[in-house]
């Protein structure tokens, strides 16, 4: 029979040998093939989250198909125009981004519609 001192010892190389274990299984995930993020995505967090996420004043929320259902059907380059421009009752022109150029507005856009689909 073994005593309490040996039993500690086999649990302790027990915990270690699952630790190693479990440490190179995540190691092996780190090395996956990540999918690179939207460049539309810091410019959503930064300026469009707020409203889309909760969908204040009727702003379509990110990910909700139906909601951006009739939208999509208007293409993106009407969704821009309507960034750019405003819309009542809530979406403020250049989507609350004064200094956002066009093209920082069209990555926005394209990133909320991959989402939409």
């Amino acid at each position: 029979m073994k005593t309490t001192k040996e039993m500690k010892t086999t649990r302790h190389r027990l915990w270690l040998a699952a630790g190693a274990l479990l440490l190179g299984v995540l190691g092996a995930c780190d090395d996956a093939p990540t999918e690179p993020e939207h460049p539309g995505k810091a410019v959503y967090l930064r300026y469009c989250f707020a409203c889309h996420q909760a969908g204040i004043a009727g702003a379509p929320k990110l990910g909700d198909q139906k909601a951006w259902e009739w939208r999509l059907a208007k293409g993106e380059e009407a969704l821009l125009e309507n960034v750019k421009n405003g819309m009542a009752p809530g979406m403020p022109a250049r989507g609350a981004c004064p200094a956002c150029d066009d093209e920082t507005l069209a990555i926005a856009v394209d990133y909320m519609v991959a989402n939409a689909q």
